[in-house]
């Protein structure tokens, strides 16, 4: 199914080398995120896509609209050289006017609620005037 690229995408250099890529990492989806999609973001008030290409990554979610990007961090971001790599990456996606928000895959597995809460404070802050 193609996506469909909304007047926000088009000012973000979208990548499509990486589409056969984020294709396959949406349909091997982790535990963490199959339960943020699912339970949450799916049925959001603004419209999330998943394994999104944005320049030479693919962010977990993105909400167009909302220009939120959502990472879902497993074990292996905790080592140096990873955190490292994030910084960066963060800092370049944030250079777009994008907001990055990240969290573990405990917190997702564990603490739903408040990370569902800390999304939905995002979506408020960055919802447009009407």
């Amino acid at each position: 199914m193609e996506q469909k690229q909304t007047m926000t995408d088009f000012f973000l250099p979208y990548n499509q080398k990486l589409i056969p890529r984020a294709k396959e990492l949406r349909k091997n989806m982790t535990p963490a995120e199959k339960k943020l999609w699912s339970e949450y973001l799916s049925k959001a008030p603004m419209r999330f896509m998943r394994q999104r290409p944005i320049d030479n990554f693919i962010v977990d979610f993105y909400c167009a609209q909302a220009r939120l990007i959502i990472e879902i961090d497993g074990e292996i971001h905790q080592q140096p050289n990873a955190i490292i790599y994030d910084k960066q990456r963060t800092a370049i996606l944030e250079s777009y006017g994008l907001k990055v928000i990240r969290f573990t895959n405990h917190q997702v597995l564990n603490n739903l609620p408040q990370v569902c809460d800390t999304i939905q404070e995002n979506l408020i802050k960055k919802s447009p005037p009407y």
